[in-house]
């Protein structure tokens, strides 16, 4: 394999256009960029002494030729390191499979942002342990739009759900929060779903890695003749989203002079293309997600103190993954019922010792990660139960760590005894239980009272007595 000064970047495509902007885009981020027409001469270049500097393939899923997977399969012979990605603008997810199945490392949707391949190859070369199992792979599943579709019944995350519903039903701008993967997004999106805007326009735009001018015009809009370039008028999405909902992810990543500008529109109520003579009253809801502490990056001069402002009607904080560990049993299963629904899955269950190693992980990349890791697990499992064995990498990341014994919470999502051995308070174990079942039966109170055997009116009680939020 190539060192990381001189990684050299095989595209498989025939299309002269799409091979000078990979590699222009891969140029970025140190790649040299060695190009084959067709799968035939992709393997003639790795038998090559050419060849063994490749540090990564592209492949293009329309290359003429052999079919792609095929073509995977045999790239992955002839090469066994290099990290290959498909790229194609198949949204199938049993393409995805058969693809992972063949040899894939990761699987990119065209059109595909500059920002999402240069991530892609930097985590598929990525040096020291393996990481591959662990790659983010969003594409591949869809992702639910309500609060029915967030799992989990740890108390700060049922806050958060719970502040993110009553929200919902209000006009005021929000600001979530969180760590990447954990789930902002979609939260944002149900929380639209939820409002009394759901029946108007959503729109959701990346702020990072798209160049300021073009996030210019893409937010506020520009009149024909603006700026040169400017052929026809462009409406902005503040306007087009007027009476909806516009929802900005990764707001801390818009450029200062659009975040001055986007405070303007939000505490005036009008928005002025560029080079219009006079601005139009619009009535749009902003939901902007954060990785980082806003007021953090306000404090370090990093955030437009006005436009955090604006913004902070409602400020949601979502829970990392490793401050709610009881929630993995719960979302593992979750997960595992929806990925065996894709066409070429089929549904696993899940073995103690396998969920025993992923409570042992810290998971930095949030639900996403185990999202991801659980995705990859069950393409290449072919027995009905996934086990430790069914996450090999993960394993070898954890080391001793993943002999701890005892799951946290062994599927049930309760902790029955405390760290030093002791059975925990009984009071303690109920609380838990009723915060799992209102979490399990979505907040429906009448279903959690019948099936925890208990009367609405004493369900209530307990609440008071174990200091329980009604929504927790």
């Amino acid at each position: 394999m190539a060192t990381q000064e001189s990684r050299l970047l095989m595209l498989i495509d025939d299309e002269p256009a799409q091979n000078r902007l990979v590699a222009a885009l891969a140029a970025r981020d140190g790649w040299r960029t060695l190009n084959a027409a067709s799968g035939e001469d992709a393997l003639e270049l790795l038998a090559s002494p050419e060849g063994k500097e490749i540090s990564a393939i592209l492949l293009d899923q329309w290359v003429p030729g052999d079919a792609a997977c095929d073509l995977i399969t045999d790239l992955r012979a002839a090469c066994p390191l290099a990290p290959i990605l498909m790229l194609t603008t198949s949204t199938s997810p049993k393409l995805a499979v058969e693809a992972m199945r063949a040899g894939a490392t990761d699987y990119l949707i065209k059109p595909v942002g500059p920002e999402r391949l240069l991530q892609a190859l930097a985590s598929a070369t990525r040096m020291g342990k393996p990481t591959a199992e662990l790659q983010p792979m969003s594409e591949k599943l869809p992702h639910p739009v309500d609060f029915d579709g967030m799992v989990g019944t740890a108390a700060p995350f049922r806050t958060a759900l719970a502040k993110a519903a009553t929200a919902a039903r209000g006009h005021g701008h929000v600001l979530v929060e969180g760590e990447g993967g954990c789930g902002k997004d979609m939260l944002a999106h149900a929380m639209h779903a939820a409002s009394t805007r759901s029946r108007n326009t959503m729109r959701l735009v990346h702020c990072g890695g798209m160049p300021s001018a073009s996030l210019e015009s893409l937010l506020f809009g520009h009149e024909k003749g603006a700026f040169a370039g400017a052929f026809d008028r462009q409406t902005g999405l503040i306007e087009h989203c007027d009476g909806g909902t516009l929802i900005l992810d990764d707001i801390d990543r818009l450029p200062s002079p659009q975040q001055d500008r986007l405070a303007e529109v939000l505490a005036s109520g009008i928005v002025r293309p560029s080079g219009a003579a006079h601005g139009f009253r619009i009535d749009v809801r902003i939901i902007a997600t954060c990785d980082f502490a806003v007021d953090e990056l306000v404090s370090a001069g990093a955030f437009s103190q006005a436009l955090a402002e604006q913004l902070s009607a409602t400020r949601i904080r979502l829970p990392a993954l490793r401050e709610r560990m009881g929630d993995i049993p719960a979302l593992t299963r979750y997960f595992l019922s929806k990925i065996g629904e894709r066409p070429g899955l089929k549904h696993h269950s899940i073995a103690d010792s396998a969920l025993s190693l992923l409570e042992a992980y810290d998971w930095p990349g949030n639900v996403r990660q185990l999202q991801a890791v659980l995705f990859r697990a069950c393409v290449f499992e072919q027995r009905e139960a996934l086990t430790a064995h069914s996450f090999p990498q993960l394993s070898e990341l954890l080391g001793d760590q993943a002999e701890r014994g005892e799951s946290r919470a062994r599927g049930l999502g309760v902790l029955l005894y405390t760290d030093d051995g002791h059975v925990r308070p009984l009071e303690e174990i109920e609380a838990d239980i009723i915060r799992l079942a209102i979490g399990h039966y979505r907040g429906r109170m009448t279903e959690v009272a019948r099936r925890l055997g208990i009367g609405r009116s004493t369900l209530y009680r307990k609440l008071s007595e174990l200091g329980i939020d009604n929504a927790a």
